[in-house]
């Protein structure tokens, strides 16, 4: 049953920080934003635009539909609300459901595992109701039921109730089978390139690049490829569900990619096995440009083929390899998540080096240390704080290096 003939409002989850990169995509679709909020961005939606969203968003981490805001002071509320939402129209017979997430803020309704479990109770007894059972299905160890995912959002009391719509979260393209020791995420990569203002027309360049994200998170961008061609959706398993508007949607992202577009995107690493792992991970967004099937393992590839130079070289030996100025954006390999802060803090103060032989470049940096600039030896142009994770990072930019 198609219900999706109708606007509604979908929310895409972000990363703390990227909501005016996802703001300005959604809008650059077309899509009109409702708001731009704590980690997330409002907007309105029919079938075709959840279907962009997913597939063409490149900042966002998850694409939600509401199937219902109301308000709700008490626990008696929450229950009718959430019954009173028509969930068979979302959620086909045969499925499962469960609450996975639930957020208040300011509220009276507080008891976040209370809220779950009346508001699991309540679609699953109107499921119930509708498709005539006793209880939903639940998955056993030989018999796998596929579950529709909802999260709850309660702020001054209004409750949002929200419908997964992505499955895996959409940083996962498809490409990356390694990432090697603590990979950025293809989103947060995403949201560093188009925060920095980095365009195709530019140099780019990663003296960190590790398993490859940024480069190869522009590499997509430059080629026009929407992040989201590899990958199914948790949508295809809904009754908003539409293989024809998904089709066209898909047909339309394939047309606009265009290789012959000139690409200078090189980067290095002092680990062999990473840039191993970056050059296979490139092989496979090429894949899966052209619509080929995936291959796994360690590839080798030329940078003709995959758009992408990689080298083997310390940081400390990294020089531009283009005539003219561009974008130096990095995440350097050390701190909280890998390595020791001493270590992190002495790799800072060598990274000063570069501008010798990146002269008249802009610099980019994401990292978990606050006190980057100190070590770095000059204060940033900008400093902005982006967390996806239970530890916050910060993006230092440097106009002129």
């Amino acid at each position: 049953m198609k219900i999706m003939n109708n606007i509604k409002t979908a929310v895409a989850l972000c990363a703390v920080g990227a909501e005016k990169v996802v703001s300005n995509e959604l809008r650059k679709m077309g899509i009109k934003v409702d708001a731009s909020l704590y980690g997330k961005v409002r907007f309105y939606a029919g079938i075709k635009e959840l279907y962009q969203a997913l597939i063409g968003l490149r900042a966002a981490d998850r694409v939600l539909l509401e199937t219902a805001s109301f308000k709700a002071a008490d626990f008696d509320v929450l229950f009718e609300g959430t019954n009173n939402t028509p969930w068979e129209q979302f959620v086909p017979e045969g499925m499962g459901l469960k609450v996975v997430k639930v957020r208040t803020n300011r509220s009276l309704l507080k008891a976040e595992t209370s809220i779950q479990a009346i508001v699991h109770k309540a679609a699953a007894q109107r499921l119930c109701n509708q498709y005539k059972m006793n209880r939903l299905p639940e998955s056993g160890v030989n018999q796998p039921v596929k579950t529709a995912e909802v999260r709850v959002y309660i702020e001054k009391d209004i409750v949002s109730l929200l419908l997964d719509l992505s499955g895996d979260p959409l940083f996962k393209r498809g490409y990356r089978s390694e990432g090697g020791a603590a990979p950025l995420r293809e989103t947060t990569a995403a949201s560093l390139l188009l925060l920095s203002g980095w365009k195709r027309k530019f140099p780019i360049y990663d003296p960190f690049c590790g398993s490859g994200t940024i480069l190869i998170e522009a590499a997509m961008y430059a080629w026009d490829m929407a992040p989201g061609l590899g990958r199914d959706f948790a949508i295809q398993d809904l009754s908003i569900a539409d293989n024809d508007t998904e089709k066209l949607v898909r047909e339309e992202f394939r047309a606009k990619i265009d290789f012959s577009r000139l690409v200078r995107i090189a980067g290095s690493d002092e680990d062999l096995r990473s840039v191993s792992i970056a050059s296979s991970n490139a092989a496979r967004l090429r894949d899966i440009a052209e619509g080929r099937a995936l291959q796994h393992g360690i590839r080798s590839l030329n940078s003709e083929e995959t758009g992408i130079d990689f080298k083997v070289l310390p940081m400390m030996q990294a020089k531009s390899p283009f005539s003219d100025p561009g974008f130096l954006v990095t995440n350097p390999p050390y701190g909280k998540r890998l390595g020791s802060q001493p270590a992190a803090e002495e790799i800072y103060k060598e990274m000063a080096n570069l501008a010798s032989r990146f002269s008249g470049w802009k610099l980019a940096v994401i990292t978990d240390h606050s006190g980057f600039e100190s070590f770095f030896g000059k204060k940033a142009d900008s400093c902005r704080e982006i967390s996806s994770g239970a530890i916050p990072s910060f993006f230092f930019e440097y106009d002129v290096f």
